[in-house]
């Protein structure tokens, strides 16, 4: 058989030479320039969501009334503590997300792509103790991290520091330390806390040194984490700064697109959260709190599902310290701050799906170890 006149062997030599053979426009050190993300679609996906949650909550709150019989002053009851917890969980969160925002504007005026360079270190396994080690300069909450790791990584941070750092921040941070000391004293909870967390952090980030950043990061923020470490090697211009003011004016302007971008995935992990526990019943979960391995993964739970602040979450703890087993409160401490419900979402600005993935259940698995091993060993 013949293709066109050429025998199928000559044609298909020629693809493979075709294949191989780079043509003289494209050459081999002209970086690829990463697929565009669909602005509009996404952004419709976005609201799509979360009028959809906000709209199967309120479903579900019928469906509730309409089962039990109770009628409308029952569905008002149910509507209301919906609202009441969906404000409680925003309310509590936005402050630490324009704190966060802020300080990524600052970090993007007035931190050099060469500085992290300078000072970072570079091997994985140091990066992430050193990202583990960011929250006493940067004490932000799980909310406010998001943001600054964000913008960090599109000053040419390294892929490890950045996913240790965002673990461990909203724990490892003076503020946090403080709230723990205050509900539970200088005792094992609060060691325990800081410790496995600050490991837990360390691991992760280690694992996902192994990845490259097109495999974790979005495209959008691999395309100026891209551009960020190639600027690094690249002999630099000497420019006049901007005046202080002006750059002051840069970087306020930029938290608020920072904080107007993504206070979107908070509204949508909120609404997820005050779904959850407005539908399902606390005291099933808390009617299991003895036990040393179901306790951990009920307060497991229980963290991913409240999405508690990690400022206050010492003492919503300390309440269940009772009920609980210390190795399910700990457990409850450290997974809480790194992974929850709103937090989640948020991620999903910076990071690529499967990354989140990963980002959720390593810290789970290594967290549910820590609880069951602190009841089996140590029991306080």
């Amino acid at each position: 058989m013949r293709r066109a006149g050429v025998s199928i062997p000559a044609f298909v030599c020629g693809r493979i030479a075709a294949m191989i053979v780079k043509p003289a426009s494209a050459p081999a050190t002209q970086p690829v320039a990463p697929p565009a993300e669909p602005a509009g679609s996404n952004r419709r996906l976005r609201w799509g969501l979360t009028i959809g949650l906000a709209g199967l909550a309120v479903a579900a709150i019928f469906y509730d009334t309409v089962v039990s019989g109770a009628g409308l002053p029952y569905l008002y009851q149910r509507f209301q503590t919906f609202v009441t917890i969906f404000l409680g969980i925003f309310i509590e969160a936005v402050p630490f997300l324009l704190a966060g925002s802020v300080v990524s504007g600052l970090i993007a005026v007035f931190v050099d792509n060469a500085m992290l360079d300078r000072f970072l270190p570079q091997r994985p396994f140091l990066g992430a103790m050193a990202g583990g080690m960011l929250g006493f300069l940067f004490p932000v909450c799980e909310c406010g991290v998001v943001p600054v790791v964000r913008r960090l990584y599109e000053k040419g941070l390294p892929v490890s520091i950045g996913v240790s750092f965002l673990l461990a921040a909203p724990v490892v941070n003076p503020i946090v330390i403080l709230s723990t000391y205050s509900a539970f004293g200088w005792g094992p909870v609060l060691w325990g806390r800081l410790l496995f967390s600050f490991l837990i952090a360390v691991t992760v980030g280690y694992l996902f040194s192994r990845a490259q950043p097109d495999e974790v990061l979005t495209p959008t923020v691999n395309a100026h984490h891209h551009d960020a470490c190639c600027t690094v090697h690249t002999p630099q211009t000497t420019t006049v700064k901007p005046p202080l003011g002006d750059r002051f004016s840069r970087a306020f302007n930029l938290a608020g697109d920072d904080f107007l971008d993504m206070v979107r995935y908070l509204i949508v992990g909120s609404l997820i959260a005050a779904s959850m526990q407005t539908l399902i019943p606390q005291s099933a979960l808390i009617a299991v709190g003895q036990g040393p391995i179901i306790s951990v993964i009920v307060m497991l739970a229980l963290a991913f599902v409240l999405s508690i602040c990690s400022t206050v979450d010492a003492f919503l703890a300390l309440a269940f310290s009772t009920t609980f087993t210390t190795g399910s409160v700990v457990s409850f401490l450290v997974f809480g701050p790194m992974v929850d419900i709103k937090s989640t979402i948020m991620f999903l600005g910076v990071f690529r799906r499967k990354a989140v993935v990963y980002l959720i259940i390593l810290p789970l698995v290594l967290s549910a170890l820590v609880g069951i091993w602190w009841n089996l060993n140590i029991g306080l």
